[in-house]
């Protein structure tokens, strides 16, 4: 079903690194210090594209370019981690100024361990919009963890068929090293510890 499968990893190889979207245009100052990108560390997949208008539009950093759908609504995409990580915000930008009945209307973002027990966390109804749309995720006040996230399309404006996305930023909390403290040798006085803490 899936048409268009591309690795992030193996997309990390090219200009993409070269071109960089600032933090400060997406969030207000007092998150911008809050968050950091983790989408190059998951595998990104598309129910369907036109080809040259995948994932690595959506994925190279520039606002000029774009992901643009060649399928039936729901148009996918999906986000999958090796691991399960923590997800603050899933970013979007869009720009109905030049996509027209491409932008769309209704999208549903879900979440869960794969793609057979997904379940829509938030529901977002758009009217023109043109920029960075943040969508906080939380689960009941906690930070949300999972494995995956998928945005599903369900419509586009002038009840366009294709759809267009520009980026897509995944963004998790940042990690304050500095409230991790490695304990001291004198702190581990487990016996067992003890009795391997020398070669004999």
């Amino acid at each position: 079903m899936i048409i268009c499968t591309i690795s992030v990893f193996n997309l990390m190889a090219d200009d993409s690194k070269k071109n960089t979207i600032p933090i400060s245009s997406i969030f207000s100052d007092d998150l911008q210090d809050q968050v950091r990108e983790i989408g190059e560390n998951a595998v990104w997949s598309l129910s369907s594209c036109k080809p040259g208008f995948g994932v690595s539009e959506l994925r190279d950093n520039k606002l000029t370019t774009y992901f643009q759908s060649d399928g039936p609504q729901p148009h996918l995409i999906n986000i999958q981690f090796p691991w399960k990580q923590a997800v603050r915000f899933v970013s979007i930008y869009t720009d109905y100024k030049s996509d027209e009945s491409y932008t769309p209307n209704k999208i549903s973002i879900r979440v869960g361990n794969d793609k057979h027990d997904l379940k829509q966390k938030e529901l977002l109804e758009l009217d023109e919009p043109c920029g960075w749309i943040n969508v906080e995720l939380d689960n009941n006040g906690n930070t949300l963890k999972t494995f995956m996230i998928q945005i599903a399309v369900l419509g586009n404006h002038q009840n366009g068929r294709d759809t267009h996305l520009r980026q897509i930023k995944i963004f998790a909390p940042k990690v304050n090293s500095t409230s991790y403290k490695i304990p001291s040798i004198e702190q581990l006085n487990d016996p067992v510890l003890t009795e391997l803490s020398c070669i004999r």
